[in-house]
C-alpha cells in the first residue's frame, strides 16, 4: 500500500492528488491521509488551512485509516534501535524508512514505490503531465452558490472564450511577509509582468487581461484601464476556486510563482493556449533552463527581469 499525505492549500492538495491518481492509474493501492486537517494540528499553523478538495464536483478518494497509517509513521523498536546506533556511528540520520520525503523538484522513483508513505507537494508538471486531460475531468468546478454571481461568472467565462483574453494572476498578501519574502518575493517582479503582458499584446494589440489577486487595492492601483484590463474581484474566500475556472477559459495565462496559478492554466482545455510561468518557483532552488524546459514541457519560462529563457 502507498499512502499520500494530503497538506497545503488547494494547489498543492490538487498536486498531491494528481499523483495519486497517476499511482492508482498504474494498478497501486493507494489511499490519501487527511490527518493535517485535523482542528488539533491546525490549531498551531500560521495559516490554517480546510480539505477543499471536495470543492470539486463528484471527486472521489479513498482515505486511509488511523491504523494504516501508523503502519508506516511508528516505527517499530527494532527500526528505532538501527536508526539509534546508525547515528552513533555517523552512519545516516534518524529518518524513518517507511517515508518517503519529496527533497528536489522532482523523483521518478515515486512512481516504483511499493509501501510507502509519501510526503511532498509534487508541484513539478512533469509528475502527472502524461494525464493532464484525464485530470482536466475530474477537477469538475462547482456553481458558485449566489446564483448571481455564477451568472456572472458563466457571462465572463463566455467572453473570454470569444475574445484574445489572458488571465493575469498576482500573489501578493503572505509573500510579501518576512521570512516567506526571502523564499518567494522578487521573482514574479513588475518586470515580469510587464513583459509577459507585452509578449501577449504583440501577437493581438487588442488583448485583454483578466486580473486575479487578493490584493485588489493593489489592482485598482496598477490596472484602472477598464478597456485593456478586467479586475475579478467578486469570487472570494472558498468561493476562489471559480477564479481558476475563469482563468481555464483564457486564451493565455500568465501566473506568479503559485501552485494557485498553475491550476489555472493546466485545467485550461484550449490547444492553442499559451502559457508563462515564472521561471524559478522559489529563490533557494536551483534551476537550470535544460531542467526547467524537460520538466515544464510547451510552457514559456521567464525570469525576474521578464527575459523568456
Amino acid at each position: 500500500m502507498l499512502i499520500i499525505k494530503i497538506a497545503g492549500g488547494l494547489g498543492n492538495q490538487m498536486q498531491q492528488y494528481s499523483v495519486y491518481i497517476k499511482l492508482k492509474k498504474m494498478g497501486k493501492d493507494v489511499k490519501l491521509d487527511l490527518s493535517w486537517f485535523d482542528p488539533g494540528i491546525q490549531k498551531n499553523m500560521l495559516a490554517p488551512r480546510e480539505f477543499e478538495l471536495t470543492t470539486f464536483k463528484n471527486l472521489t478518494y479513498e482515505e486511509c485509516t488511523k491504523q494504516e497509517r501508523d503502519l508506516f509513521l511508528k516505527r517499530s523498536p527494532l527500526q528505532k534501535a538501527t536508526g539509534k546506533v546508525a547515528r552513533k556511528l555517523g552512519l545516516r540520520s534518524d529518518e524513518n524508512p517507511n517515508v518517503f520525503t519529496e527533497t528536489k523538484m522532482y523523483h521518478p522513483e515515486v512512481f516504483e514505490l511499493e509501501d510507502k508513505y509519501i510526503a511532498g507537494y509534487f508541484a513539478c508538471q512533469k509528475y502527472y503531465a502524461d494525464i493532464m486531460p484525464d485530470i482536466q475531468e475530474i477537477f469538475l468546478f462547482p456553481d458558485h452558490p449566489d446564483e448571481m454571481l455564477h451568472k456572472r461568472n458563466m457571462t465572463l467565462a463566455d467572453k473570454m472564450e470569444h475574445e484574445n483574453s489572458v488571465s493575469v494572476h498576482i500573489r501578493r498578501g503572505d509573500y510579501l511577509d518576512p521570512p516567506n519574502f526571502a523564499i518567494l518575493g522578487n521573482i514574479a517582479t513588475q518586470e515580469y509582468y510587464d513583459s509577459a503582458m507585452e509578449y501577449f499584446r504583440a501577437k493581438d494589440s487588442d488583448t485583454h487581461f483578466y486580473i486575479f489577486t487578493s490584493d485588489h487595492e493593489y489592482a485598482r492601483e496598477h490596472f484602472a484601464d477598464e478597456s485593456r484590463y478586467t479586475i475579478v474581484d467578486w469570487n472570494t474566500g472558498k468561493n476562489s476556486v471559480q477564479d481558476l475556472m475563469l482563468m481555464s477559459h483564457c486564451k493565455g495565462n500568465i501566473c506568479a510563482n503559485s501552485t494557485f496559478s498553475f491550476w489555472g492554466a493546466r485545467l485550461n482545455r484550449r490547444p492553442d493556449k499559451k502559457v508563462i510561468r515564472t521561471y524559478k518557483m522559489r529563490n533557494n532552488q536551483p534551476v537550470t533552463p535544460e531542467i526547467m524546459h524537460d520538466y515544464w514541457k510547451d510552457w514559456i519560462l521567464m525570469d525576474e527581469k521578464g527575459s523568456i529563457i
